[in-house]
């Protein structure tokens, strides 16, 4: 299953909303510095959909705040 995800960091509270499309907002509390709000997202998504965090890749947006996201069930 893939995606899209726009990750928000440096809020103040993580949450993940759910839009009309289908698509994913994430509220991270981590700085987008060294990859710690892409562990924050994998480890939040990985609780969300019950899988394991191995299950989860960044397919692209890497460093963006768009990113599309790959989950294997």
């Amino acid at each position: 299953m893939q995606k899209k995800v726009k990750v928000k960091p440096n809020s103040k509270q993580q949450k993940i909303e759910e839009q009309a499309d289908g698509s994913l907002t994430v509220y991270l509390k981590s700085p987008p510095v060294d990859g710690k709000a892409n562990e924050e997202l994998i480890k939040l998504l990985a609780e969300q959909f019950d899988v394991p965090k191995s299950h989860i890749r960044i397919k692209s947006g890497l460093s963006s705040r768009q990113k599309l996201i790959e989950i294997e069930e």
